[in-house]
């Protein structure tokens, strides 16, 4: 397990956040933990697979209609597959390049193998003959908690 689910104080799902993070985060008793891995401990702390924050934390940033574009969540929301060929994502494609005007925005990048992304290079999809095999989309908060 590399990950903890990390629960506001309304059992709302926050983030993730390493092992480390969270016993350091009942050590300061910040949190609580919610849901922890059977007979397993770290120090004299089960080993927690869900923490619940002690206090509520306001999440403003919540009730945007869509997630903040960056090249994790690029990766995340395409499965980590490559939009050119069956190979795994390494890397993130801009439609169309940055040298043209293009955007870091969730329509206009796509995650790309490190050969097909420097395949296309500095061309669009159709001027380097490269077809995507699924077209990039605004992700929803809930597809990216999920994966």
């Amino acid at each position: 397990m590399d990950a903890v689910l990390v629960l506001n104080a309304d059992l709302g799902p926050l983030h993730r956040v390493p092992i480390r993070h969270a016993i350091r985060m009942l050590m300061r008793r910040v949190a609580e933990i919610h849901e922890a891995e059977p007979d397993r401990l770290i120090g004299i702390f089960p080993v927690p697979r869900v923490l619940r924050l002690v206090r509520y934390v306001v999440t403003k940033w919540r009730y945007t209609r869509e997630p903040a574009w960056s090249k994790g969540g690029v990766l995340r929301r395409d499965g980590r597959r490559c939009g050119y060929c069956p190979a795994p994502a390494t890397t993130v494609d801009h439609i169309v390049p940055r040298s043209r005007g293009g955007r870091n925005t969730w329509q206009n990048t796509i995650g790309a193998c490190y050969g097909c992304n420097q395949r296309k290079g500095d061309l669009t999809p159709t001027e380097a003959g490269m077809a995507l095999r699924f077209p990039p989309s605004v992700p929803s908060w809930s597809s990216m908690e999920q994966r």
